[in-house]
């Protein structure tokens, strides 16, 4: 059943990565009753995704529909991170106002700032909810101060800066419109969703119009597009004319109509403007595709993407182990399969290079691509990735980069070692400001070449306990010089087979280890990070050497230090530009371009003419 236009309310969430959001729909779910009581026991519904639920982060914008008091509310969850800005950008154009959820402790973050921005720019008004109250050191009037004053600096209009602000705690389920009062259930939250939140101001009665937002492919059915009718009506069976984002008209036919209840779809006969469903029987179709009436064919402008800042090498995988692991290895596979993520992963670029094994894939960040490979990674795909660079931009002759606003949580005595680091990556300081509690907040305006592979240092620096973001804010003229290279060298093999304890033993000594004892390596693969400068060669297999003596009782046990754990991310952010990482289903590998010690030296002398 369709609810009549006036009970229809379409919001997105829009929160900081950990502030909550998907735990707040999941109670929105349970208390207006679209959940049965079988489906309460699975935590965090909303991220469906493996790698979301592993990392904590929503990567792809997830659709539901509650009914509370007879009111349809649809709530479009959006990815919490820059780098999937794509998607954020989407979502914001089939809602009408945005539910900002904000941790009591923490304030707004940049993340925040990010779709904020793209909210505020796009007229919507927000609901404010500050999640977390009866978190200790929760601070909520201190937080309201801090989103104002970021809805001005973002240049809010009076009427988006008078938000309602409603106080919840969304892992107890419960929320108020005063700040002292605990307890409850969320009803607070609906009713203000319910009077806050404009219907869609849409015409039901004229000719068809959708604009498609969002993709999703299905085995059975194909593609299936999702979108809100902007007006009129789509129903099952309907001929309409799909208009490309380049104006190229073609005939079709919608087969399913799909409504949404909790996060089931259910399909219907018809859906009417206003309302956000899905579809299929569309193929081919594009994000951004308009669906007219054939009588009335009329596009909506298309939806426009920020460009992509960061580009890596994907090439097929030609180490001496290529073709164990890996199910898919060809270039055609890898091809296949980025075209197919290009259909609804709208922030990506993929070029084909001279030769047909290599392609540069570029994305919003690091995270954007280093998703896309540990999903290809899980479907069975082996292949090998380089550096990742930054994309420049000419504009106005001027060789441009991109940059990066850079916040930073670290305790006070960090603070000397972190800045240090960053000052040697090129970041400008902007603003500090300590807490109060020994922790400081930093901000930086850093090139984006500058924080490639920052992240793990940052860590180390930090012990942990230190919380960094960024995100995309500008191009400008390019910095003189390096930056963000790696200070140390790699320990590199030099032969093929398995290593050896004694061996390992022996090298440990001289930096840090990626492998422990029996571990198969080739010749050219980094088995571990130098503590000098240069890289160094050595020889893993190496066995003690046995005589028919007898021992005097004077040889040393053999202890290893534990490996360093590599993970994609580590890997990514670790290699230099002579470097690969090699990416199979069961092992992540980091190896030298060039395997053989007289074709690098070959390289790094032409290189240097």
């Amino acid at each position: 059943m369709t609810a009549p236009v006036e009970r229809i309310r379409n919001i997105a969430i829009v929160a900081h990565v950990d502030h909550g959001k998907t735990t707040l729909v999941d109670k929105l779910l349970r208390q207006s009753g679209t959940f049965d009581e079988r489906a309460a026991a699975v935590e965090r519904v909303m991220d469906s995704n493996d790698l979301e639920k592993e990392r904590g982060i929503t990567i792809l914008a997830k659709n539901t529909a509650v009914t509370w008091n007879d009111y349809a509310i649809n709530i479009v969850d959006t990815p919490g991170h820059a780098d999937f800005g794509g998607e954020v950008e989407r979502v914001l154009s089939m809602v009408d106002s945005v539910l900002l959820l904000v941790d009591a402790v923490d304030g707004p973050m940049p993340q925040t700032t990010f779709v904020t921005k793209k909210a505020l720019a796009l007229g919507l008004k927000p609901i404010v909810v500050i999640n977390k109250v009866d978190r200790p050191g929760a601070r909520p009037d201190w937080v309201v101060d801090q989103t104002f004053d970021l809805f001005d600096r973002l240049g809010a209009t009076d009427e988006q800066m008078d938000f309602p602000v409603v106080y919840a705690s969304a892992l107890e389920g419960w929320a108020t419109l005063d700040v002292d009062q605990r307890g409850g259930d969320l009803n607070p939250l609906f009713q203000a969703i319910v009077d806050r939140v404009d219907h869609p101001q849409v015409d039901q009665d004229a000719p068809l119009q959708l604009q498609v937002s969002a993709l999703d492919y299905s085995s059975y059915t194909g593609v299936i597009g999702l979108g809100r009718i902007r007006r009129g009506k789509l129903s099952k069976n309907q001929q309409v004319v799909v208009v490309g984002a380049d104006g190229v008209e073609r005939r079709a036919k919608v087969l399913q109509v799909f409504g949404f209840h909790g996060l089931d779809k259910v399909e219907r006969d018809s859906a009417s403007a206003g309302d956000i469903i899905t579809f299929n029987g569309i193929d081919p179709l594009n994000i951004s595709d308009t669906l007219c009436d054939p009588e009335h064919v009329e596009a909506l402008p298309p939806l426009t993407v920020d460009e992509p800042t960061i580009s890596m090498i994907f090439q097929v995988n030609d180490s001496p182990f290529a073709g164990r692991e890996g199910k898919f290895v060809t270039s055609r596979q890898i091809k296949e399969r980025l075209d197919r993520e290009l259909i609804h992963n709208v922030a990506l670029r993929v070029e084909q290079q001279d030769n047909a094994d290599k392609f540069l894939v570029s994305g919003r960040g690091e995270l954007h691509l280093s998703v896309l490979i540990e999903t290809m990674r899980r479907e069975g795909f082996e292949l090998a990735v380089g550096r990742p660079q930054v994309i420049y931009k000419e504009v106005d002759g001027v060789m441009c980069e991109p940059f990066e606003t850079l916040t930073i949580d670290v305790e006070e005595e960090h603070q000397g070692g972190v800045m240090e680091r960053l000052g040697s990556r090129k970041a400008e300081l902007k603003n500090m400001e300590p807490d109060g509690n020994g922790r400081v907040r930093l901000e930086y305006m850093a090139p984006t070449r500058g924080l490639i592979g920052f992240r793990s240092e940052f860590l180390t620096l930090t012990q942990g306990s230190g919380l960094m973001f960024h995100t995309f804010d500008h191009y400008a003229p390019r910095s003189a010089g390096e930056v963000g290279q790696r200070p140390k060298g790699a320990i590199i093999s030099m032969e093929t087979g398995k290593a050896l304890a004694f061996a390992l033993w022996n090298i440990q000594e001289r930096g840090k280890l990626f492998i422990g004892h029996g571990v198969e390596v080739y010749e050219g693969m980094v088995v571990g990070l130098n503590a000098r400068e240069e890289d160094m060669i050595v020889n893993p297999l190496k066995g003690k050497k046995l005589t028919n003596m007898r021992a005097s009782g004077t040889d040393e046990a053999v202890v290893l230090t534990p490996p360093v754990r590599v993970t994609l991310e580590y890997a990514l952010e670790f290699i230099n530009d002579d470097e690969l990482v090699e990416v199979t289903p069961e092992s992540i590998r980091i190896r030298k371009r060039f395997l053989l010690e007289h074709e690098r030296k070959k390289a790094s002398r032409e290189k240097g003419k």
